[in-house]
């Protein structure tokens, strides 16, 4: 498993997944459409200082899409842009074309003394951002789990779509393209939060292919370093074992009982697939309870693996159940 050179059946299966995505995607191309929404405005740099401006230049960049969405009777965009703009929720970033990236910050980001980044796999996109199963919605379960796991904690979360994430019925998936720009844009990003907090303790929360743009992006972290990677619903980092990524970061790994990524070939053949499966024990990683769930639940209210992740967010080690 996970062998630079993998056996011929699991070779196989790689490249039939790939052929049969492909007509997938070939299918579906012609679905897409003219681009509408305008490419956002320069923000101001992140900075503690700046903070304020910044969360006001992008509720600007969200009310001009929204008012784009109403014009071209896009509803579903419309109405999810809605809710991004209720009173009290800050957004650092912002880009309606396409499928959209937004980034949210629940807490203080300048005040916290840890901070989690909550990085989403394939299908993520502005109209399912609140959804429990999607990263606004995980992200706000991790922030009141992590609040009364240690009310007296200051502790930020921030929902990080940051990148274009391909969607599970297209070649892309199969593949590290993607990833190798999340990982750029999550580079910089940790860049400007550093500037903005310098002393809190950072976590990356890495959700399927989340984890393969966090596995692309662990060794060009120096200037931003974080403490805690979690890689949760993984099908594979482009690594061998977990010291390959070349990061100080504790690496943590688990997977549910009823995740279907249990049956995706841990492969990499001429550019498709992801390798070496981080929840094996092989790979090295430190390897947590992430319960019985599928592979949408990790972050559900209530679960095992909610609590766990954010007891890693929280760097409170010890108290991780392990898998």
């Amino acid at each position: 498993m996970g062998s630079g050179h993998p056996a011929p059946g699991r070779r196989a299966r790689a490249v039939a997944a790939a052929a049969v995505l492909a007509v997938v995607a070939s299918a579906t191309t012609a679905a897409g459409h003219a681009e509408v929404y305008a490419a956002p405005a320069p923000l101001p740099a992140l900075s503690a200082a700046a903070l304020d401006a910044r969360y006001q230049a992008v509720d600007a960049e969200i009310a001009r899409a929204r008012a784009t969405a109403l014009r071209v009777r896009d509803r579903g965009r419309a109405r999810a842009l809605a809710a991004f703009l209720a009173p009290g929720r800050r957004f650092l970033a912002f880009d309606a074309r396409g499928r959209g990236r937004a980034v949210e910050v629940l807490g203080d980001l300048a005040r916290a003394d840890r901070i989690a980044v909550v990085v989403p796999g394939a299908d993520t996109a502005l109209a399912n951002f609140d959804s429990p199963k999607f990263v606004g919605g995980g992200s706000r379960a991790l922030y009141r789990q992590a609040r009364a796991d240690a009310p007296g904690e200051r502790i930020a979360v921030i929902a990080w779509l940051g990148y274009r994430a391909p969607r599970t019925l297209s070649p892309e998936v199969l593949t590290s393209g993607p990833a190798a720009d999340g990982a750029r844009a999550l580079g910089r990003f940790l860049t400007g939060v550093r500037a903005a907090n310098g002393r809190a303790r950072i976590a990356l929360l890495c959700h399927s292919y989340g984890s393969v743009v966090c596995g692309k992006a662990a060794r060009h972290l120096a200037p931003a370093p974080v403490d805690e990677i979690a890689l949760f619903g993984s099908p594979g980092v482009t690594a061998h074992r977990a010291s390959d990524l070349g990061t100080s970061a504790r690496v943590w790994a688990g997977r549910a009982g009823g995740d279907w990524m249990e049956y995706v070939p841990n492969v990499r053949f001429a550019g498709i697939g992801f390798g070496a499966d981080p929840a094996s024990p092989e790979f090295g990683a430190r390897r947590f309870d992430a319960g019985t769930g599928p592979h949408s639940a990790y972050l559900k209210p209530g679960t095992v693996a909610l609590r766990n992740l954010a007891l890693i967010a929280l760097g409170r080690d010890a108290q991780v159940a392990p898998a």
